[in-house]
């Protein structure tokens, strides 16, 4: 890393960020399944958060373009994410629960987005290394489901909202060791005009449908895999152990992003990531009792969360400009949003009454759906 570049710092908050990540997408639902909540009921309140990214990026993601304050939105989101959810301690009822859930999130989506901005400011012309600096929240994760796993192994996860708020902790005080940064201002190009200008041209549009399918394909897996896992037997250690599998698989494609965006194209990418998406879905639904196949369909986190998430940061980046930067990846963690709320209120209710293999089946088509749509050509697009 080039000197001018804080690389542990930014590092640090990505490694804290995305253990918050790492201990909801496991263990949240195994949570609400301890406290006897039934699958639908489990599927609304895990949808919560990620209907709260339909309007939680788009409003600070516009403060933050006008205000140009996107670390102050940064610091300001961690601490009320930690108070906000602190409030899970007063009451476990349904209603409660999902004002916490709400809440909390409203807060937390505030984050990433502009945090985003600021990594790619840091980065300048070397954007190619984003992927050097977020493959440590993709640690961090691991940290956490490993970490949480073992411990709820032995432990009741009672504890589990503590161990929720000690990471939060982490991520307010890394995100005051960060230092700022703006993008760099560049001419506007003839006819670019504002952002909702920028959204339409050719393939910008097909493409967040895309981003909004992928994550419908992932609500069962979130939403479900740990409680489907541990019904088919697996130990709550080797849950853990699993979900840091298919993020290990995360970083080593991090590794190697630089090189296979300089030799792919960004749709090519994303194409392939869709494909191998569907293929995993349907390897869990169908074959997650046979050890082997399920690590095959963990290393398949490598396309479907690693290679896709690097080529579309890298496509909203070069989708608008400099001014539209955080209203960009605002949408784009919308889009993500509403798909994962989509994903997993319809993996509540088919889980219950169609069962997994039904369940896994229909996130398949959704990646499917958008394996096509990307490869359809779009005269203009520069991708």
């Amino acid at each position: 890393m080039a000197a001018t570049i804080p690389y542990w710092r930014l590092s640090g908050f990505y490694f804290f960020y995305f253990a918050l990540l790492g201990s909801a997408a496991p263990f949240l639902g195994l949570y609400f399944d301890h406290l006897g909540f039934t699958a639908e009921r489990i599927g609304e309140l895990v949808a919560i958060p990620m209907l709260m990214r339909c309007l939680a990026p788009n409003l600070w993601g516009w403060l933050g373009d006008v205000t140009g304050r996107r670390l102050t939105i940064v610091r300001v989101g961690a601490v009320c994410t930690l108070i906000s959810f602190g409030l899970i301690f007063y009451s476990k009822s349904y209603a409660w629960l999902a004002l916490v859930m709400a809440l909390h999130a409203f807060f937390w989506h505030a984050v990433l987005p502009q945090f985003e901005v600021i990594t790619l400011a840091h980065l300048g012309a070397q954007t190619a290394r984003y992927s050097q600096i977020r493959l440590w929240g993709s640690i961090g994760f691991i940290a956490a489901v490993v970490g949480l796993g073992a411990l709820f192994e032995h432990l009741s996860l009672d504890i589990f909202p503590i161990a929720v708020l000690t990471i939060m902790i982490g991520i307010v005080i890394s995100s005051a060791w960060v230092p700022n940064a703006v993008p760099a201002e560049h001419a506007e190009l003839d006819g670019q005009g504002g952002f909702f200008r920028q959204l339409c041209r050719p393939g910008v549009l097909a493409f967040f449908v895309c981003v909004g399918l992928m994550q419908v394909s992932h609500g069962p897996y979130y939403t479900f895999f740990s409680i489907h896992l541990e019904a088919l037997g697996y130990g709550r250690g080797t849950i853990g152990l699993l979900w840091a599998l298919g993020v290990v698989a995360e970083i080593l494609i991090f590794l190697v992003m630089a090189r296979l965006l300089a030799r792919f194209s960004l749709r090519q990418v994303l194409a392939a990531s869709f494909m191998l998406a569907a293929l995993r879905w349907l390897l869990l639904g169908t074959l997650a009792d046979h050890l082997e196949v399920l690590l095959i369909a963990q290393l398949m986190h490598a396309a479907t969360f690693g290679s896709f998430h690097a080529a579309a940061i890298h496509f909203v980046q070069r989708s608008f400009g400099h001014r539209q930067q955080g209203q960009g990846q605002a949408l784009y963690a919308t889009l993500a949003g509403v798909g994962g709320a989509l994903g997993a209120l319809y993996s509540g209710y088919s889980w219950a009454s169609l069962g997994p293999l039904w369940t896994f089946a229909i996130a398949s088509l959704a990646a499917l759906v958008a394996a096509v749509i990307i490869a359809i050509p779009v005269q203009g697009s520069r991708e």
